[in-house]
């Protein structure tokens, strides 16, 4: 009894690291916030800044890889799904995204959907193609890795913009660290982990899968992208005053978190399952 609760403690210690990686991150970013306002040392001004905005990207990707349960996924494949996601998608996105988009705006907001969540996927594509993958766990964990690098960085660059349009003021920086880090699990981080952990699931051992199942994900995470950009204009053909665009945002989180916890418990499950036939869990990410 004592050593499985001492086990549990531990557990449920490992569990909680996630706030211990905001906590001390947020600290430190406060403290970059103030020293940046005091000496006015602009050589801190891109620490603080990345800082800020990778903060809540790492510590969602905590949260999930503290949960992977039997997984053996590790730690550098994880962090190379963020790196490999963020930085391919955001290039893939700014090279396909002047070639695609139309000028019409409605249209235009789900065009940057099918894009974005096409682009954030080709990192996970890449550090995958010699392992097994076909883990649900995996690749939710490796997903929401990919779409919070994609995120960490394209928040950085919406930072750096407000610097300038705004002749350098730390206000407007701040306000847009803040802002962007309050919605990026809602975003792009859930989005591409309902989508890679669908398609880890109908994927066999050795090689992707495309089906329908993963297209009906594909189309789904983009649909949601592309409300959450549009909402304006989509909400703009009802003429109801209840009916705005916060209330339309907050509908597009529920969906996507729902979507995600189902995907997760469908996760957990396919392990258990897999434990007790005898098949083992995927060793490659040694």
């Amino acid at each position: 009894m004592e050593e499985h609760e001492i086990y549990s403690g531990n557990v449920k210690e490992r569990n909680l690291s996630w706030l211990k990686v905001f906590t001390g991150g947020l600290l430190l970013y406060i403290f970059g916030v103030f020293a940046l306002a005091a000496t006015r040392n602009t050589n801190i001004f891109p620490t603080v800044v990345m800082l800020g905005n990778f903060l809540v990207p790492i510590t969602y990707v905590a949260f999930f890889y503290q949960r992977r349960h039997l997984s053996k996924l590790d730690m550098p494949t994880t962090a190379w799904a963020f790196f490999y996601g963020g930085l391919l998608g955001v290039l893939a996105a700014a090279t396909l995204e002047p070639i695609f988009l139309s000028q019409h705006k409605l249209y235009f907001s789900f065009e940057v959907g099918l894009i974005e969540e096409f682009a954030k996927i080709l990192g996970v594509l890449i550090i995958a193609k010699r392992c097994s993958h076909d883990s649900e766990m995996d690749g939710l964990i490796l997903g929401a890795a990919s779409g919070m690098g994609f995120a960490a960085l394209e928040s950085t660059g919406y930072a750096f913009t407000a610097f300038l349009a705004s002749d350098g003021s730390l206000t407007q920086t701040v306000i847009i660290t803040l802002v962007r880090g309050v919605i990026a699990p809602i975003g792009h981080g859930t989005w591409t982990a309902i989508l890679v952990s669908t398609m880890f699931r109908e994927s066999g051992p050795r090689a992707f899968h495309i089906n329908y199942k993963v297209i009906g994900a594909y189309l789904t995470v983009a649909a949601l992208h592309g409300l959450w950009n549009g909402l304006p204009e989509v909400l703009s053909i009802f003429p109801i005053p209840a009916v705005n665009v916060f209330t339309g945002q907050v509908l597009v989180a529920a969906v996507g978190f729902f979507l995600l916890w189902r995907r997760y418990e469908e996760a957990k499950k396919l392990q258990i399952e897999r434990m007790e036939s005898g098949i083992p869990q995927s060793d490659c990410w040694k």
